[in-house]
């Protein structure tokens, strides 16, 4: 089967379950890929990087703040590939101040700073979390750099003056 006649055929949604622990995350995100890469999808190499990090950041942070199994859902539209990861959380996350301290808080950002588009709804299990990455949105090279460093670098505005 030809690359146009698999990219012109939206491939069945594929779903699976991770167990709630960190030892779970890399085969989870790794079945993402594996999925993506077997539909033959028209993602430039920097976008297939942007699925499995954030794919790795979603399933990790529903696995650690629920200590509960959640599940991931890997779609095609034929324009952007959707990644939901649902948990039984039921607070929807929201992307605040980063704590300079902290040695986590930042993957939301990635989130935004990657995705195409993204969010969070309430589900009947708790809620989803998804992304999207579309074929012609990719951001690479220096802009892909900025962003990630954009992301792990507080603004201005989050830093708070200890002494005046």
């Amino acid at each position: 089967m030809s690359v146009a006649t698999r990219q012109a055929i939206t491939p069945a949604p594929f779903g699976f379950r991770v167990l709630p622990s960190a030892e779970a995350v890399p085969d989870a995100r790794r079945q993402v890929i594996r999925a993506v890469r077997d539909w033959g999808l028209p993602l430039a190499e920097d976008a297939l990087r942007d699925v499995e990090l954030l794919s790795s950041e979603l399933i990790t942070n529903a696995v650690s703040h629920t200590h509960a199994p959640c599940v991931v859902c890997v779609s095609w539209d034929g324009d952007r590939l959707r990644v939901e990861v649902t948990d039984v959380g039921q607070e929807l996350p929201a992307a605040g101040g980063i704590d300079l301290d902290a040695t986590d808080g930042r993957g939301l950002f990635l989130v935004a700073a990657l995705a195409t588009n993204w969010g969070a709804e309430p589900d009947p299990a708790g809620k989803r979390i998804w992304f999207e990455v579309g074929t012609t949105a990719a951001v690479s090279g220096d802009e892909r750099l900025t962003a990630l460093v954009r992301a792990t670098v507080p603004k201005a505005r989050d830093v708070v003056p200890t002494s005046v």
